[in-house]
């Protein structure tokens, strides 16, 4: 009848209490032969282990003699207690007998969840479940009527067939779920398809536009020829190199050859023509040949030195004595990047001969200067007048020792022809061994011999340095 966590308002005289669970007693009995009482629970429990004396005297039990003490009950029944939950908030007090009748409508008092969802939870809460949380509390869809639990219905939420929704390609059109796989495939302007001829997926509303631009699309030869399989992308190649019926021109067009037939024809067209071939590639030849002496010219004038001085390397020394001294026949020659005696002036260039040349052949290093056609030579004062400066520089380290270069200088006699004015064209009869008078250079057969070379480092890494210095008076030209 009640609960043993009953909390009595006031403490209790301890005959209301069982000497077996020291609690106030429920459904108490009484010995008639020794008059203790017991909670019957209590006193069951006690007998089944085989003890049949009384739990206080231990005197011999008869159950004919235990019965239902009423009195007591009633007098139990009738104290006053608070509500069992009362340290969680409630604030219930009565009799004891009537606790049970409180606790069916207690808010604090922890109940089974109707629908059966296994949930346990105190009654206050009890609605706020059935109407939210439960997964068995019965639900009607808002959009087609139809009733759920509570797992159902979320399940259901989001695919219920008559909610209204957007299209999930955002084309803007609202409609029923329903109707939205219909409309996703068939009618929606924003699907998307793949290109029948590239495959690429694009939306339906630029596919169209895609079509003209793919580079799969089918395509006829513009000529006709009636070849399959040609697509926006092989166009051109098909009709520049495939195509037989196209218009090309002759593989010879860049020697010249302006013939223009079908691709069919080239073959013999170039049979008929090989002569004419021949002497355009002829041409060809001389003009790229020309054009190559232009940019070499071009090359040496930008590369040359413009304030007449020349400081030039001779590397591989040895190796290039060694091959003028094997020659058989002429001496080796060496020649310089061209320079200017100054800015607008005569244009300049140093030979030398690793074995000598002349009296010095075999024995010296020569040195010359020769002078030759410049762009300004029509400016000029004929023949050349300045002093010109040669130097063989000793490499040794000046820490060490000074450096003694070896220098020679001459000023030009307006007599000699190596100074008039050289006709153009005249370099390339010099490099070619023609005897043209104004090109001949000037300067030292017997510069320095071999043997005072040796002396100090006037060869150093296998290199020597010529210095050529043009002494340049201020006296220009006619203006």
């Amino acid at each position: 009848a009640f609960s043993i966590d009953n909390k009595f308002l006031e403490q209790q005289i301890s005959m209301f209490y069982c000497p077996l669970c020291v609690k106030p007693m429920r459904d108490p009995v009484q010995m008639s032969t020794c008059g203790h009482r017991f909670c019957d629970t209590c006193l069951q429990e006690y007998l089944s282990e085989g003890v049949f004396k009384c739990p206080e005297d231990h005197l011999p039990l008869d159950y004919a003699k235990i019965f239902p003490d009423v009195e007591l009950e009633q007098q139990i029944l009738s104290l006053p207690i608070r509500c069992i939950h009362s340290e969680e908030g409630c604030r219930w007090t009565a009799q004891n007998k009537l606790l049970q009748a409180h606790l069916s409508v207690c808010e604090f008092n922890v109940v089974s969840c109707p629908n059966r969802c296994d949930v346990k939870l105190l009654r206050r809460e009890l609605p706020e479940h059935l109407q939210h949380d439960c997964v068995k509390r019965k639900l009607h869809c808002d959009h087609c009527g139809d009733e759920f639990t509570g797992e159902a219905y979320e399940n259901h939420q989001g695919v219920c067939p008559e909610e209204s929704v957007y299209c999930e390609n955002k084309c803007g059109a609202r409609m029923v779920r329903r109707l939205l796989a219909q409309h996703s495939v068939s009618e929606c302007p924003k699907r998307k398809l793949p290109c029948r001829y590239c495959k690429k997926e694009f939306l339906y509303d630029t596919i169209q536009h895609h079509q003209q631009q793919c580079p799969r699309f089918p395509m006829q030869c513009p000529n006709r020829c009636g070849t399959p399989g040609i697509t926006r992308e092989t166009l051109m190649a098909h009709v520049k190199e495939g195509c037989s019926t196209a218009m090309v021109l002759c593989p010879f067009k860049e020697a010249g050859c302006k013939h223009r037939c079908p691709k069919t024809a080239v073959g013999r067209h170039l049979e008929e023509a090989t002569h004419t071939h021949l002497s355009l590639l002829g041409g060809l030849v001389n003009r790229q040949r020309l054009e190559l002496r232009e940019l070499r010219q071009a090359v040496e004038e930008l590369s040359g030195s413009r304030d007449g001085t020349l400081l030039w390397k001779l590397t591989d020394f040895s190796q290039r004595l060694q091959e003028a001294k094997s020659r058989t026949s002429g001496s080796l020659e060496l020649f310089s990047p061209a320079f200017y005696s100054h800015n607008y002036g005569y244009r300049l260039q140093v030979s030398a001969f690793p074995n000598g040349n002349g009296s010095g052949e075999g024995s010296h290093l020569s040195i010359y200067i020769r002078v030759l056609p410049g762009e300004y030579d029509g400016l000029l004062e004929w023949p050349f007048p300045y002093r010109v400066s040669f130097s063989l520089l000793d490499q040794s380290d000046p820490a060490l020792t000074k450096p003694q270069h070896i220098t020679e200088t001459f000023s030009p006699d307006p007599t000699w022809k190596n100074f008039q004015r050289p006709r153009p064209g005249a370099l390339g009869s010099v490099r070619g061994g023609c005897l043209d008078e104004s090109m001949l250079g000037f300067g030292y057969p017997k510069f320095l011999s071999h043997e005072e070379m040796r002396k100090r480092n006037y060869i150093r890494d296998n290199a020597i340095f010529i210095k050529a210095s043009i002494d340049v008076v201020q006296k220009i030209l006619n203006s």
